[in-house]
């Protein structure tokens, strides 16, 4: 079968031919319908040699869809010719967080060396995947696998990251986005949803700007030396009840401390180059000012966002490539010219 592979650190992603797999006992064989690119896996792709102990080459892609085509022996909470979404953080199931459903944040995962799907285990960018266990598939149903494959991070990631800040953005408040591409345009979709507050989209550009306003942005500000001064003309001495980084580098993150509140939140969810981070202290930010850097998603979490995306709360804005023309994908990734995410469906 066809599959896209991560060979070398620093070097691009091939499309190569390898072996389809055979589910053993307890796994399930998925024929992959969609899976999708994210700035994680460039991050990945560029990272120096020895920063990730990934067995290579691994074919990737943790954003998958597909059709459920062969169960192993013991299998019997799933049927063939079923249509799933991969729940990707996969954790050992047995820990006190993976019994909450929160296999993100598995306690054992380091230890006994579990990763996702296209993250340290052969992923979604092929004709077939094969998943360790039935309990990471959740029903796709009725939704469209190209539309809804990118849920399965970009949309479930900024739900995971706004959920906690929800008690706080109530009437009156406000919600900044650092970030309108892949994961902050769903980001602005969710908060204009499930909030009362004024959203406020920040980016460098005027293009992405224009997007974060038609899918929901309040306001849109310029990404320069000024946007703090310019968002605090929004929300004035009140300050941002909370702020998402969907970016994650040191000015970003910066910017977002410059602009937050009393008791408001600081979301840092882009991955950035991986060093950054807040500075926090006594006299650095406002008075209780909450920091976090969240991951994923919950499993119960990916079922509720598959359910806003069949309300028709959250669309993913994506652009189609085909398992061919998958490099294409990464190449257009990296240089920053999707609009929304990219979606690679088998040929």
């Amino acid at each position: 079968m066809k599959a896209i592979q991560f060979i070398a650190p620093g070097q691009p992603p091939e499309l190569r031919e390898v072996d389809k797999p055979t589910p053993g006992p307890g796994q399930v064989l998925l024929k992959i319908t969609a899976a999708g690119a994210c700035h994680s896996d460039d991050f990945v792709l560029n990272a120096p040699a020895g920063a990730f102990d990934y067995p290579l080459p691994m074919t990737l892609g943790h954003e998958g869809v597909g059709v459920i085509a062969e169960v192993g022996s013991g299998v019997r909470t799933v049927s063939e010719g079923t249509a799933v979404a991969v729940y990707g953080p996969w954790g050992c199931g047995t820990c006190y967080r993976c019994a909450e459903g929160q296999e993100n944040y598995c306690l054992n995962a380091a230890e006994l060396s579990i990763t996702p799907p296209g993250l340290g285990t052969d992923g979604a960018m092929a004709e077939y995947l094969l998943v360790d266990d039935p309990r990471h598939l959740v029903p796709l149903g009725d939704l469209d696998p190209v539309g809804s494959v990118a849920l399965t991070d970009a949309g479930l990631t900024p739900y995971h990251a706004i959920k906690a800040s929800l008690p706080k953005l109530v009437g009156g408040t406000t919600a900044v986005v650092i970030g309108a591409g892949g994961l902050g345009h769903v980001g602005i979709q969710l908060l204009r949803h499930l909030t009362a507050s004024r959203i406020i989209a920040v980016d460098v550009s005027e293009d992405k700007l224009a997007f974060a306003k038609e899918v929901g942005a309040h306001e849109a500000v310029l990404s320069n030396e000024d946007t703090v001064a310019e968002v605090r003309k929004f929300t004035g001495k009140q300050g941002a009840t909370a702020v998402f980084d969907f970016v994650g580098y040191q000015p970003t993150i910066d910017m977002a401390m410059a602009m937050v509140g009393v008791l408001g939140d600081v979301t840092i969810v882009g991955i950035g180059d991986g060093v950054a981070a807040a500075k926090v202290g006594f006299f650095a930010q406002p008075y209780e000012v909450s920091v976090r850097a969240p991951y994923w998603g919950s499993r119960s979490e990916l079922i509720e966002v598959l359910d806003l995306a069949r309300d028709g709360v959250v669309r993913v804005e994506t652009e189609r490539f085909g398992l061919d023309d998958g490099l294409e994908a990464y190449r257009r990734l990296a240089a920053g010219t999707l609009r929304g995410r990219a979606v690679v469906v088998p040929d």
